[in-house]
């Protein structure tokens, strides 16, 4: 059979207050002419649909036109929410999902058997598949009350809970020698790399798992979570399949691709990776103003989105000779290398005894911006308002 895992699609991020919508669009638009290309029989999309746990109408639009769109190349299709998206608002859209013919797993159900979605293809290759919604730590063993459980297993590490959910769900659904045994997950596993525009408190702490929790007698693993496409080690195939976008300026480098997989109940998974057309890309400039005055002529036809390190001391009105250089500068910053290292950093004089503008000064100096024209500014503006 063949399979098309995608996952972190994140519709409705913005990006430094600038709405991506078109991006995202067409990032999709791209992932279903692939999947019109490739005619897998399974599209599976590891999670994080939405950006936020509220997501716009809009985005909700284009979220269930992406997924009919899937459903319509003739594939099944099995989506579940990440940790990004609102589980119940998800499973809320069951009703339409069930009609479209979409398999959409908001949250973890009471009953275990909701989990394990299974098919046919069309050449006759049984499957079934294990969708496991992003799982909080609060809710790791509130999912595991269907079982019953020991004081000692209630204890657990979340990675102990979730081996002991996944174990229980595949001897479930893993039993037939002739069925290809699926999973999708979203959580972060041991040993991969992140993209560089995930939400750290889920992707660190006590939310990193290692592989062995995955039931050796899988398939293939699709996960979500990390943007970056990526292949683990482990005693079964796992794979994240990273985002069709770059989500933030920190996967600027990332290819924003999906994966595609030809497994049998027989063989092992073969998975390859097809990249998708880049939309507008993400990039960081650094110099100073001279030397990005130069690199400006460059990037004149070039419709990237940027983010500026400027290697020049703070002033008054260098924000906007840059803005003026480059018009397409969502984020614009002192370069960290041309500041007083904190270390180095004189005390504070003390404050008592001393006028406002005294101490604007010497915090401007403090903070590496000694800047004439910033002081005189800041005295004009409080002899106006202090009289």
């Amino acid at each position: 059979m063949r399979i098309l895992h995608t996952s972190d699609w994140h519709v409705g991020k913005v990006l430094k207050g600038r709405s991506r919508t078109g991006e995202q669009i067409a990032a999709l638009h791209a992932v279903v002419q692939i999947a019109q290309a490739e005619q897998p029989d399974l599209i599976i999309v590891a999670g994080d649909l939405f950006d936020v746990a509220a997501p716009s109408p809009e985005a909700t639009k284009i979220v269930t036109r992406a997924l009919s769109a899937l459903r319509a190349t003739g594939a099944e299709v099995v989506a579940i929410a990440g940790n990004h998206d609102n589980g119940a608002a998800l499973d809320a859209l069951r009703s339409w999902a069930d009609a479209a013919g979409i398999n959409l797993r908001g949250r973890i159900s009471d009953n275990p058997a909701d989990h394990i979605v299974s098919g046919t293809t069309k050449g006759g290759e049984a499957w079934r598949c294990v969708a496991l919604p992003f799982l909080s730590q609060r809710y790791a063993v509130r999912a595991l009350e269907m079982f019953d459980l020991t004081e000692a297993e209630a204890q657990a590490t979340y990675a102990d809970h979730l081996a002991r959910l996944m174990a229980r769900l595949a001897e479930q659904a893993f039993g037939d020698p002739k069925t290809v045994n699926l999973l999708t997950a979203h959580l972060t596993v041991v040993g991969g790399t992140m993209g560089g525009g995930e939400r750290d408190a889920h992707c660190i702490l006590g939310y990193a798992v290692p592989s062995s929790v995955f039931p050796s007698n899988a398939h293939y693993v699709a996960l979500g979570h990390l943007h970056r496409a990526q292949l683990l080690p482990g005693a079964c195939p796992i794979r994240y399949s990273g985002s069709p976008i770059a989500v933030d300026f920190g996967e600027q480098e990332n290819r924003p691709s999906v994966t595609m997989v030809e497994v049998t109940a027989q063989t092992s998974a073969q998975a390859r990776t097809v990249e998708l057309p880049s939309v507008t890309p993400l990039r960081t400039l650094r110099g100073t103003l001279e030397e990005l005055t130069v690199q400006a002529e460059a990037q004149a036809e070039d419709d990237a989105w940027l983010r500026v390190y400027v290697a020049e001391p703070p002033r008054a009105g260098l924000r906007e000779q840059v803005q003026e250089l480059y018009p397409r500068a969502l984020e614009i910053r002192v370069d960290p290398s041309v500041l007083p290292d904190a270390a180095t950093r004189t005390a504070r004089p003390q404050r008592s005894g001393r006028s406002a503008p005294e101490l604007f000064a010497d915090y401007l100096t403090h903070r590496g911006h000694a800047d004439t024209a910033t002081k005189s500014l800041f005295e004009r503006l409080y002899t106006e308002v202090a009289g």
